[in-house]
């Protein structure tokens, strides 16, 4: 029996996540109308997932959030509004903790129920076997805990495996990651990590929808010293520079003349996810030769880009796992490591330093 426990401060979609919760087998529900109410509930319920409204009265989603993190740590999926604000919102409540988000529809619930429904669903029975790490917001969680005996827990052994330095890489290279669920905050530890004098270009193909992407990019921009763009036309791609896939549309890489280029291509129904990671690789191979690419795949349900990834480095390219330990979900880099397709295990705060050594920079 998964527990959910529903925030959202109006009625009507307290009802609608209640209903939809209890038709479904092996869900138990209690809704909570705001962040203090939730606070109030917790406790007793125990839940496994938590969906927490963004914008609240009495105390909002980031509000609750940062409380649930400390006090009741448990997988939380944000559901945000579809603007600018909501978005850079729940991209903050990704960075305190959330696991991932849905986007409410438009207007009415009930005339986007079919849609949101299930979408929401299949968010919340992923979250519930998601493990939050127990590194999460820990100094906090210790303090909250201080009146109570704590024991220092062992260090994790954490899974790495590197290949030797190919000496088959070309100095001039180009970088393509791929992230799912978990991915924005995955992101940020990646490029946070890269010196201004990188100059290999990175294109992300993060899966987010449209009204996302623009927030990401900037955020990314903001905290890293590599400039980042969001790619929402045919743009050359330059040396150390960072370019972000448009959400809902696929990244992809193509040449014009000798001038190799980012852009955005509408979805292709032969994927699945967007924007899509092997879509992305599958592109990039057709421009460069396999040991001109250097793949990183990190945290997300699935196994979009696996099956691309596995045959670059086949062809000769050079690719990069993020470890089981530090993914928030390892679908996607775990489905690499399976096929066989991964030259690097590395956990994530050190995938930038494997970027380095493997750089002409080293």
């Amino acid at each position: 029996m998964t527990r959910v426990l529903v925030v959202d401060d109006s009625a009507l979609m307290r009802k609608f996540l209640g209903r939809l919760f209890e038709a479904e087998p092996g869900f138990e529900v209690v809704t909570a109308r705001d962040g203090a109410d939730a606070l109030s509930k917790i406790g007793a319920f125990n839940p496994d997932v938590v969906t927490l409204d963004v914008e609240m009265p009495n105390m909002d989603g980031l509000a609750c959030l940062d409380r649930i993190m400390v006090e009741h740590p448990c997988p939380v999926v944000m559901v945000s509004a579809l603007t600018e604000h909501g978005a850079s919102e729940t991209l903050e409540a990704l960075e305190m903790g959330a696991v991932d988000f849905v986007t409410k529809p438009e207007g009415t619930i009930s005339l986007h129920g079919e849609e949101f429904g299930p979408l929401i669903l299949d968010r919340v029975r992923n979250a519930a076997g998601i493990r939050i790490r127990r590194s999460v917001r820990l100094a906090d969680r210790l303090r909250f805990k201080s009146g109570a005996e704590t024991r220092k827990a062992a260090p994790k052994r954490v899974t790495v495996r590197k290949a030797a330095i190919p000496s088959n890489l070309e100095a001039d290279m180009l970088v393509l990651v791929g992230a799912s669920t978990g991915g924005p905050p995955a992101m940020d530890e990646l490029l946070s990590r890269l010196p201004a004098n990188f100059a290999w270009p990175i294109l992300i193909a993060q899966h987010m929808p449209r009204s996302f992407t623009a927030t990401f990019a900037r955020r990314l921009d903001g905290l890293c010293a590599l400039p980042v763009r969001e790619v929402t036309a045919p743009v050359a791609i330059e040396n150390g520079t960072v370019y972000v896939g448009r959400g809902d549309a696929d990244l992809l890489v193509t040449r014009r003349g000798d001038t190799l280029m980012a852009m955005p291509a509408p979805e292709s129904p032969e994927y699945r996810w967007h924007p899509s990671v092997d879509r992305l690789v599958q592109s990039a191979m057709k421009c460069r030769p396999a040991n001109q690419l250097l793949g990183i795949l990190m945290t997300g349900m699935g196994n979009d880009g696996a099956s691309a990834m596995t045959q670059m480095r086949e062809a000769g390219g050079h690719t990069i796992a993020e470890s089981e330990e530090t993914a928030i979900v390892w679908g996607m880099p775990g489905e690499l490591v399976r096929m066989g397709g991964a030259s690097d295990i590395v956990a994530l705060p050190d995938i930038a330093e494997r970027l380095l050594e493997l750089s002409p920079w080293r």
